[in-house]
C-alpha cells in the first residue's frame, strides 16, 4: 500500500489512519457482502414465481427458498479453499476476490431473464450465480472477523467483533430498507413483477465503491518461509479439530436463529399467512436497526466481562427465546413484530460473538481455513436450511420441530466450546 505510513503490524494496531482506513473497506465490504445474500431471502417469495414453474404461491416460494438454501452448500468449499489462500497467501487478496464474486453474481441475477422467458435456464442460471454467492459468503464472514482482530490491538477483539457485526448488520438493515421502500413505492403488484430487481441492482451499485476501498486493504499475515510441515494450514487444522467441530456448532446454533428470524418469519408471513409485503418489510426493518444498534453494544461488553462468559450466557439465552416464534400461529402483523424485536435482542447477541468465540478457537496460522471450514460446514448443515424447513414445518403444523433444534444446537455448542478451549489450553483467562 503506497502512502507514507507503512502497513507494519505496529502501525496497524496503533488506531492511526491505515487501520481505520483498513477497518472502513473491511466493514463496507460486510455491508454489500450480507445485503447482497439477504435481500435475496427477503424477496424469495417473488423471486420464486419467476424463476420457476409452480402450482402455487407456497410451492414457488420454497423452490426459491431451496436455492437459496443450496447457495450454502458452496460455503464450506468456499471456506476451505479461499481459507487456505487467506493462509498462505494473505488477507487481502482474498477479501477483495471475495466482495468481487458477491458483486458480480448479484448484478447478473438482477438482469436474468425469467422462467417465461428462456424457461428451466432461468433456474439453472439462478443456481450458479447462487453457489457462486455461497463460495463468497464461505470466506468473508469468517475471515473478516479474524482479520478485524487481526487489525486492532489485544484487549479490543470484542470492539473488533462489534464493529464488523455493525457493518453486517447494516447490510441486513439496509437489505430490508431499500425492499419496504421500493415496495412502498410502486405497490405489491409491481414488486412482484419487475419491482424485486431494483433492491439486486441497488447491491451490485454499492459494491464498486467497496471494491475500490478494498484494493487498500494492508496485510496481516507475517510471511513465514520455511514453515514446518506441522505449522501448515491443514495440518493445523487437524491438530485443533476439537475447535474444529466447536465451529460448526458454534455457527450452525447462531445461523439457524438467525436465518429463522431474517428469512424464514418474514417469508412465513407473506407466503402462507398473506401479510402485507410493505408491512412485512417494515417490521424487518425494525429487527435490522436492533441488531445495528446492539451489536457495538455487545462488543463493549465482551471486553469488558470476557468473551467466554459472555458468549455463553448469551447462547444459552438462545433456547428459550427460539420459542417466541410459536407465538405467531395465525395472521396478525401485532405478533410478528413482537416476535421479530423480542427474539432481535437475544439474536444481536449471538451473531456479535459467535466468529469472536470461533476465532478464540483457532490459532493465527491455520485460522482462516478452519474457521472458513468449519464456518461453511456450520451454515450450510444449519443456517441454508433454516428458512426451508421452517416455512415446511409451519405449513404442517409442526412448527414447534424447529425451536426444539435450534435450542439443542446452542446448548451443544456451548458444551463444545468450553471443552474446545480445555483441550487448547491456549486462551485461558479469556
Amino acid at each position: 500500500m503506497n502512502g507514507s505510513v507503512p502497513d507494519t503490524p505496529a502501525n496497524l494496531h496503533s488506531g492511526g489512519a491505515v487501520a481505520s482506513r483498513a477497518m472502513l473497506g473491511l466493514g463496507l465490504g460486510n455491508t454489500v457482502e450480507w445485503y447482497d445474500w439477504v435481500v435475496f431471502g427477503l424477496l424469495a417469495s417473488f423471486i420464486g414465481p419467476q424463476f420457476f414453474e409452480a402450482q402455487d404461491p407456497m410451492s414457488a416460494t420454497l423452490d426459491a427458498l431451496a436455492v437459496f438454501a443450496i447457495g450454502f452448500v458452496a460455503r464450506p468449499l468456499g471456506g476451505a479453499l479461499l481459507g487456505n489462500a487467506a493462509d498462505r497467501v494473505g488477507r487481502r487478496i482474498v477479501m477483495l476476490l471475495s466482495v468481487s464474486m458477491m458483486a458480480g453474481a448479484t448484478l447478473v441475477i438482477a438482469v436474468l431473464p425469467t422462467y417465461d422467458t428462456i424457461g428451466v435456464w432461468a433456474g439453472v442460471f439462478l443456481l450458479l450465480c447462487r453457489v457462486l454467492q455461497g463460495i463468497s459468503a464461505g470466506i468473508e464472514a469468517p475471515l473478516s472477523t479474524a482479520y478485524a482482530v487481526e487489525l486492532r490491538p489485544p484487549g479490543h477483539e470484542g470492539r473488533a467483533s462489534g464493529y464488523i457485526s455493525f457493518f453486517v448488520n447494516l447490510g441486513v438493515l439496509l437489505a430490508s430498507l431499500v425492499t419496504f421502500t421500493t415496495s412502498y413505492l410502486i405497490g405489491p403488484a409491481a414488486m412482484a413483477d419487475w419491482g424485486w430487481r431494483v433492491p439486486l441492482l441497488v447491491g451490485a451499485a454499492m459494491s464498486i465503491v467497496v471494491v475500490h476501498l478494498r484494493r487498500a486493504l494492508p496485510e496481516t499475515l507475517t510471511p513465514q518461509p520455511g514453515v514446518p510441515p506441522d505449522r501448515r494450514p491443514w495440518s493445523g487444522v487437524r491438530q485443533h479439530w476439537v475447535g474444529l467441530a466447536a465451529i460448526v456448532f458454534i455457527v450452525g446454533g447462531a445461523q439457524s436463529f438467525n436465518y429463522a428470524w431474517n428469512v424464514g418469519l418474514p417469508n412465513v408471513a407473506r407466503g402462507q399467512y398473506g401479510e402485507s409485503p410493505t408491512a412485512v418489510f417494515g417490521a424487518s426493518t425494525c429487527l435490522g436497526l436492533i441488531l445495528l444498534i446492539g451489536s457495538l453494544v455487545t462488543g463493549r461488553l465482551a471486553d469488558r466481562f470476557s468473551l467466554s462468559r459472555t458468549f455463553v450466557w448469551t447462547r444459552l439465552a438462545v433456547a428459550p427465546t427460539v420459542f417466541l416464534m410459536l407465538l405467531y400461529a395465525a395472521p396478525g402483523l401485532r405478533t410478528f413484530l413482537f416476535v421479530l424485536v423480542a427474539g432481535g435482542v437475544v439474536l444481536v447477541a449471538n451473531l456479535t460473538l459467535y466468529n469472536l468465540a470461533a476465532t478464540a478457537l483457532m490459532p493465527q496460522y491455520c485460522r482462516a481455513t478452519g474457521m472458513g471450514l468449519g464456518y461453511g460446514v456450520g451454515v450450510a448443515l444449519f443456517g441454508g436450511t433454516a428458512p426451508y424447513l421452517l416455512v415446511w414445518l409451519q405449513a404442517r403444523d409442526v412448527l414447534w420441530l424447529f425451536p426444539s433444534l435450534t435450542a439443542a444446537l446452542s446448548v451443544l455448542s456451548v458444551a463444545l466450546f468450553a471443552s474446545a478451549r480445555r483441550y487448547s489450553g491456549q486462551f485461558a483467562g479469556t
